[in-house]
């Protein structure tokens, strides 16, 4: 087991996650996290805590989207929202799932347009199935420099050859 496997099987002990009881794990096309209603997580009109419910929701997107792009692909969060529907209370939960044809789709746009911005949303639901929020998610997906194998060797990387060009280009 790699070491990325071992720490996403280890992923309920993330500070954040182990501190507002939030739990996650994976699914066939992605994941889901859950969380009860506890007295440590709870705000002052006794039900889930804002931020806790954002939380719960964080990373996986931009985590499904790098694992199933593989490393020649850049991955980040590049901006989230919120939108709180009705008090959450007892358990809640919220999948993360990215089909495989969208995934196919980001790959051939950013390489087409050398980068992409996918957004997913994800819905935090209590037992019963409602709503409680709805999280946005905007990722930021480029493919990597491809680098010549010599290049890669020495650890050069494309702005070194541009310092390199423009100090030579600058004294002559």
């Amino acid at each position: 087991m790699n070491a990325k496997k071992i720490l996403l099987s280890l992923f309920w002990l993330y500070p954040p996650y182990l501190g507002a009881g939030i739990s996650a794990r994976r699914i066939p096309n992605g994941w889901e996290s859950r969380m009860r209603l506890r007295f440590y997580n709870r705000n002052y009109f006794g039900t889930h805590f804002g931020g806790s419910l954002y939380s719960m929701c964080d990373p996986f997107f931009a985590l499904i989207l790098a694992e199933r792009l593989g490393p020649d692909y850049i991955v980040w969060d590049k901006a989230a929202s919120i939108r709180f529907l009705r008090p959450g209370t007892g358990l809640v939960t919220a999948r993360f799932e990215i089909a495989p044809e969208r995934i196919a789709e980001i790959r051939r746009q950013s390489e087409r347009e050398r980068k992409c911005e996918p957004e997913f949303t994800a819905t935090v639901r209590n037992q019963a199935g409602e709503v409680v929020a709805e999280v946005t998610k905007l990722t930021y997906v480029r493919p990597r420099e491809r680098r010549p194998a010599a290049e890669a060797q020495r650890g050069e990387t494309s702005s070194d050859r541009r310092d390199t060009t423009s100090r030579q280009e600058s004294s002559s």
